[in-house]
């Protein structure tokens, strides 16, 4: 299977699809629970899907419903979900206010992170040592793995929620959603690292959508970010640092900043959509963005043309999340 799409959400059952011909060539139940999150191994062997109190583990190439793996340990809804890049470990983020590491051979608890509030989400750095999380309260969290500890705390503004975070494929940027149901911002900074330890620059925030935003992603190639939101669009940015403006920091908190001023201009929005747009997964050269929507469907959209080139029509309940792998196998 050279191209692996898989989606879930509030109907209890994870479809997988032929990306090109729209078909759903499998369905596998999950009775527990809606399935929060999904994430696909970087060998495509696997697909981790996070429900309410469990991430159940499954054979992608398998034709069996079952689960090879049940982690449990979590107490409330898993929020995020990022494999290893050589699949040895997994990391999860819960609203029980906790990170947590697993073996995936084993299905133990390797690491445990708290933040004392909900978590919203995680990312793993490019470098494999280091995890990025953020939460309800308004903060993002660095946590290095070498040292076992927080190594940095940030907080875009105060208490407003911190919805996602991404960070590129390159090492070189972090950007994070900050939103309420009256203001969608993307704060920006440069990640740099030197002798293993990282350091961060805050480049620019600029205001998004007018109200949820739900994911950022940024795109393999780094040259665009994604965001979905609660007005049922997703938006594409193209990102220029060259021409960045100054760091949030000197911009005044009042200031409402003009997203092309700051190096992100708006280069389509994806407006098909009939309800809030919750996840989004780039194709790995970057010119295709799937979307999954609780208007029940995913879409799968060219950028270049903003057309929509295939729905998926199959859940009879809200589409949450959705993964995507068509990595080379020489990759």
């Amino acid at each position: 299977m050279s191209v692996i799409l898989c989606t879930a959400g509030y109907d209890h059952t994870i479809r997988f699809w032929e990306a090109l011909s729209g078909i759903c060539s499998r369905t596998i139940p999950h009775a527990e629970s809606q399935v929060n999150r999904l994430c696909i191994s970087p060998d495509k062997r696997y697909l981790a899907a996070a429900g309410h109190h469990t991430i159940k583990l499954y054979d992608v190439r398998s034709t069996n419903p079952a689960a090879v793996i049940t982690f449990e340990g979590h107490t409330s809804n898993i929020t995020g979900v990022a494999f290893h890049c050589e699949g040895k470990w997994m990391v999860t983020s819960s609203e029980d206010g906790t990170v947590k590491i697993w073996d995936t051979r084993t299905g133990h608890i390797q690491r445990n992170y708290s933040h004392g509030v909900p978590v919203n989400d995680v990312v793993i750095h490019p470098n494999q040592g280091e995890l990025i999380s953020c939460d309800r309260g308004g903060n993002v969290r660095i946590w290095d793995l070498a040292e076992n500890k927080c190594s940095h705390q940030l907080v875009p503004e105060e208490d407003k929620s911190v919805a996602s975070v991404t960070v590129a494929t390159d090492g070189s940027l972090l950007c994070a959603a900050v939103s309420n149901n009256v203001h969608g911002a993307v704060y920006v900074w440069r990640l740099i690292t030197v002798r293993d330890v990282t350091s961060l620059v805050p480049v620019t925030s600029f205001k998004a959508h007018g109200t949820y935003i739900t994911r950022v992603l940024l795109s393999p190639d780094v040259r665009h970010l994604a965001t979905c939101s609660a007005d049922h669009t997703a938006r594409i940015w193209a990102v220029d640092l060259e021409n960045a403006g100054a760091p949030p920091s000197e911009q005044g908190e009042e200031e409402e900043v003009d997203a092309e001023e700051v190096g992100f201009e708006l280069e389509q929005e994806l407006d098909g959509h009939q309800r809030w747009v919750w996840d989004c997964a780039f194709s790995a050269d970057s010119a295709y963005l799937v979307t999954a929507c609780s208007d029940h469907y995913a879409r799968l959209w060219e950028l270049q043309s903003k057309n929509v080139i295939r729905q998926y029509n199959g859940h009879h309940r809200g589409a949450v999340c959705v993964a995507l792998n068509d990595y080379s196998e020489t990759r």
